[in-house]
């Protein structure tokens, strides 16, 4: 793995470079929160940043996305809408919004392959940012992760004080360095140990962890447990948990239309909504809360690692931060351990 350093007073020079050959995304700061927003000024950019508050998976599997559109009538027609295929960065991506797209990946280029992930996803680089100081309800370790890890970025940058530490991962990494190799310098091994040691330093701030030791048959053996009615009791319904969680994917199809012309569209749906499993017929196999808070964790924690083999948790804490019942994910998978241990 090639690594460089960049000086950080040549960080406006770098972001001038990206954005003349793609579009660059990067945190920015609005109304006291940072999101993810195509970068027009380096002074927007935000790398104090930990987390934003919509991770950026919302910029490959967009919140709202125009699938085609329509003319209605005996001579309607149907016009695709076109894949995007530009070129884009997204700059300073933290290694556990990174992995989110490990996870996303087997359900949009599956079976059923969606044109519009997937292009979006294959032209995009991934420019990580490692966590020199986690928040005290990070638990990406918990999933063999790591606040410095390169396993799902391109290129990797480390906060070194007066520099970064530039570790590049991957081909589409190494592509994009050499376009603008002239503003990098090379590494030093002094500069490699900064970096372990600043990771090292992160591992260890990080204090909350998840046990998954065995989940999946403990979940088996607990599907009708009133651990479920009695977490819900506290649920709200309100779908913060699943709109912020970067592995996330349910979504809905509408069509909305006027007389003369209409369009599908999907947007980002909630699993934890009533109407969500509303069949045609009238029927709800989860009518009621209890059914949804209990899909919710064995869909992350149970199905989804018995399909692809990976547990569908990046450990971010986003849906601990942002409950406002502050039900805590973490606790719950504590409390499964405890009742099947009993």
């Amino acid at each position: 793995m090639e690594t460089l350093i960049l000086q950080k007073d040549k960080l406006t020079k770098l972001i001038e470079k990206l954005s003349s050959s793609h579009v660059l995304y990067g945190p920015i700061e609005e109304n006291g929160f940072s999101l993810f927003k195509q970068i027009r000024d380096f002074k927007e950019l935000n790398l104090k940043y930990l987390l934003t508050r919509v991770p950026p998976k919302s910029l490959i599997f967009k919140q709202t996305e125009t699938l085609f559109k329509f003319i209605p009538g005996r001579k309607g027609t149907v016009t695709s809408s076109e894949i995007n295929e530009e070129k884009s960065i997204i700059f300073a991506i933290r290694p556990c919004d990174a992995r989110s797209f490990k996870i996303l990946d087997p359900v949009f280029e599956g079976n059923f392959e969606d044109p519009f992930y997937i292009s979006k996803r294959k032209n995009t680089v991934l420019i990580g940012l490692t966590c020199n100081s986690p928040e005290k309800n990070c638990f990406c370790t918990s999933f063999d992760d790591s606040p410095g890890s390169t396993e799902n970025v391109d290129i990797l940058f480390t906060d070194l004080d007066d520099k970064f530490f530039v570790e590049v991962v991957t081909e589409k990494g190494k592509n994009l360095i050499k376009s603008i190799e002239d503003v990098f310098e090379k590494s030093t091994k002094n500069d490699e140990d900064s970096k372990r040691n600043i990771v090292t330093n992160s591992v260890e701030s990080i204090t909350r962890k998840m046990d998954l030791d065995g989940l999946v048959p403990k979940l088996d053996k607990m599907f009708d447990h009133e651990l479920w009615h009695n977490t819900a009791q506290k649920c709200i319904g309100c779908g913060i948990c699943t709109y912020l969680c970067p592995t996330c994917h349910c979504f809905d199809m509408q069509d909305e239309s006027s007389l003369r012309e209409g369009a599908r569209i999907r947007v980002w749906d909630s699993c934890m909504y009533p109407e969500y499993t509303h069949h045609a017929s009238g029927h709800n196999p989860r009518a009621i809360r209890m059914s949804r808070v209990r899909n919710r964790v064995y869909h992350k924690f149970s199905y989804f690692p018995k399909n692809e083999d990976i547990t569908a948790c990046t450990g971010c804490g986003r849906c601990i931060d942002y409950c406002p019942v502050n039900i805590d994910i973490i606790d719950v998978i504590e409390k499964v351990g405890v009742i099947a241990n009993e």
